[in-house]
């Protein structure tokens, strides 16, 4: 059975994954109607977290997502099994083909976990490494809003730079030194 049919087949409803009576009955090679009838004569096993029926909007929802004809169809929303109520499907129906598919599902839910739990695992390592960037753009925004002392400019101002003095006074000994070399 590729692994990929049964991923397909799994779907979070409830903020569980679950997978539908009807793709299981078509994994196992039943009809939905004995799969759910094996269930129906063994209820005290599927408790309401192990199985559940889609609400009437769920089953909406649902049935938007999925083409189907207009003539056929079910008459009635599907049941979910979690992963625990497809554990349990295996000590209801007892064929072969049974066995090894709910081996694989087994798999594949085992897989997934494992995923989402490598999953929160990087998710946490990014959690830390963004709060340790948000920590150095805070710190360098500060440096850049922290005031610049004035520098002590070094040489002459000018009248475009907005300083507007009266020249200075010539000193005698400048007057002496322009004089003598005048002549």
């Amino acid at each position: 059975m590729p692994i990929e049919r049964i991923q397909k087949c799994i779907h979070v409803i409830r903020g569980r994954k679950v997978m539908l009576d009807s793709d299981l009955a078509g994994l196992y090679g039943v009809a939905t109607k004995v799969l759910l009838q094996a269930v129906k004569r063994n209820i005290e096993r599927f408790p309401a977290d192990f199985m559940f029926q889609l609400s009437a909007g769920e089953f909406e929802i649902l049935r938007s997502q999925f083409v189907t004809s207009s003539w056929g169809g079910r008459r009635y929303a599907p049941y979910a099994f979690t992963e625990q109520g497809v554990a349990m499907l295996s000590s209801v129906l007892r064929s072969r083909r049974a066995i090894g598919i709910n081996i694989a599902i087994m798999r594949v839910f085992v897989r997934l976990r494992e995923v989402l739990g490598d999953n929160a695992a990087l998710r946490k390592k990014l959690e830390e490494h963004d709060e340790k960037i948000k920590y150095i753009f805070n710190v360098l925004g500060q440096m850049l809003q922290e005031k610049e002392k004035p520098k002590k400019r070094i040489g002459y101002l000018t009248e475009m730079e907005g300083h507007n003095r009266s020249p200075r006074p010539k000193s005698a000994s400048r007057r002496l030194g322009k004089a003598l070399l005048s002549h």
